[in-house]
């Protein structure tokens, strides 16, 4: 058949049901419908149901679909919708445990029965199968429909080889012992040293039998099959990992996976309302104002919050603080000091979210307060604003060692636990207007240049992911005998 004749590939992509993973997704979805891919984007029905409260609340109704202003563009964008195995109104972040279990066991099958009726009547037919990393099936699946397994990593490629590589840790005591190593670690390929402090929380847990350690384990024995590995971070910052995650299969190094321009996403992708804070913002001086986030799924204990908040207090700079009303727990809706609200009244604002990226670009945010999530840094990074870090689970407290440590675009704000009002206020005073700060902000500037020379047209990112439609068309050549 001639080539202008053939049909273009179909991507069945399945995103991670928590919101820090639906957001790249979906801005992969764009870039590969950009590029002549037909997309099929999964998400579950109560993600969905909880985009359309958000929105709704918002003046904006978003029926049965998220990606009509895609398609008006001319992208071939579909949408379907399966059941998590829970009901939409259960209380995934009250109850997380019971949720991972549901991901762990029940999701799988409803996205079974959809690539089944898919295989039987999509138009172009499936050409592949890209997942994220954290689901526990994709390879099983893909193997099922005679499909390639693109894997989709939305965190750094540290992160990922740390997992890839957990019977090295396991081997040398370092994991899943009663008395886990506190020695140096060293022998991890593309790894030079990480200090086990630094590891991801799951990591650092002697109890290994929970729920996510068994989502972990299963997943990257799904990762290690997979035909692909797409990765949402840039060469040049983690070339020594990369290089030796390569030797282990084909690992794409295609971030930062952002929207067009970094504006504010066509997609709607929020589970929560968002706030508009320009008017308040607009009235502050150029760098005064910190930002205050700890995302859109970690939870922090109230002593800590309470300490944070009157170290803020203490401080001397204006903040923006996005304080979820489930960010202690869902059943404390109101976590803050009694006083706090009259006493930071005319230099500070609290408000339930907001779109990050829109109050990252803003000339007045001159600091941003997190809990280390990969999209935060990503963005924050784009906008050329230093970090203060205080990661609370996961993958933050790796994300942390290269901000602070590595790349030095950021300062410590202490650890769980231990933080303390009077440590709060310095550390604040120190990023936002001291020598520390002055010089993370500056070495931000760089390595924002490195992200954006990655996304040019000779840029490695830009390269990596022409390189990558190349080797997945082959493989599907290959594998379907054309």
């Amino acid at each position: 058949m001639a080539a202008s004749h053939r049909k273009p590939p179909h991507a069945l992509l399945v995103a991670y049901p928590l919101q820090g993973h639906i957001i790249p997704a979906v801005h992969l979805a764009i870039k590969l419908a950009s590029r002549g891919f037909t997309i099929t984007f999964v998400n579950t029905e109560a993600v969905h149901h909880q985009t359309c409260c958000a929105a709704r609340s918002s003046g904006t109704d978003l029926g049965h679909d998220i990606f009509p202003a895609a398609r008006a563009s001319g992208l071939d964008i579909r949408y379907e919708l399966v059941s998590d195995g829970l009901p939409v109104a259960f209380d995934r972040s009250l109850n997380h445990d019971q949720f991972m279990f549901a991901v762990l066991h029940v999701l799988s099958a409803h996205v079974e029965e959809l690539m089944r009726k898919l295989s039987l009547r999509a138009d172009p037919p499936l050409t592949c199968l890209i997942a994220d990393t954290f689901f526990v099936w994709p390879s099983t699946l893909a193997k099922k429909f005679a499909l390639p397994y693109v894997s989709f990593w939305t965190e750094p490629a540290l992160i990922f080889s740390l997992y890839y590589h957990m019977d090295l840790l396991i081997r040398n005591g370092h994991f899943a012992s009663h008395d886990n190593s506190k020695d140096t670690i060293t022998y991890v390929p593309g790894v030079v040293a990480i200090e086990p402090a630094d590891l991801m929380s799951y990591l650092q847990e002697t109890d290994v039998s929970t729920v996510v350690h068994q989502i972990i384990f299963k997943a990257f024995d799904e990762a290690k099959a997979a035909d692909f590995v797409l990765c949402n971070t840039v060469q040049e910052l983690e070339s020594d990992t990369i290089s030796a995650l390569q030797r282990e299969k084909p690992f794409y190094a295609v971030g930062p996976i952002f929207p067009a321009g970094f504006t504010r996403s066509a997609v709607a992708t929020s589970l929560w309302a968002e706030y508009d804070c320009s008017q308040w913002l607009d009235s502050k001086p150029p760098g005064s104002v910190l930002y205050i986030s700890f995302g859109s799924y970690a939870h922090i204990g109230r002593r800590d919050l309470e300490e944070i908040a009157h170290g803020v207090l203490g401080s001397t700079a204006s903040f923006i603080w996005v304080l979820r009303s489930d960010v202690v727990s869902s059943d404390e809706p109101d976590p803050l000091p009694e006083d706090f609200t009259e006493e930071s009244q005319g230099r500070g604002v609290v408000v339930p979210w907001c779109c990050q990226v829109e109050l990252l670009k803003h000339r007045s945010i001159g600091g941003f307060l997190t809990h280390c999530g990969w999209n935060s840094i990503l963005e924050s990074i784009w906008c050329g604003v230093p970090l203060l870090c205080f990661p609370l689970l996961t993958d933050q407290f790796t994300n942390r060692k290269l901000v602070v440590n590595d790349w030095m675009i950021g300062l410590d704000l202490g650890r769980r636990n231990k933080v303390n009002r009077e440590e709060v206020s310095k550390r604040i005073e120190s990023l936002m207007e001291g020598e520390a700060g002055n010089e993370a902000r500056k070495n931000i500037r760089e390595v924002r240049r490195v992200l954006e020379i990655a996304l040019t047209p000779e840029g490695s990112s830009h390269k990596n992911f022409d390189q990558f439609i190349a080797d997945l068309t082959k493989y599907g050549e290959q594998i379907n005998g054309v």
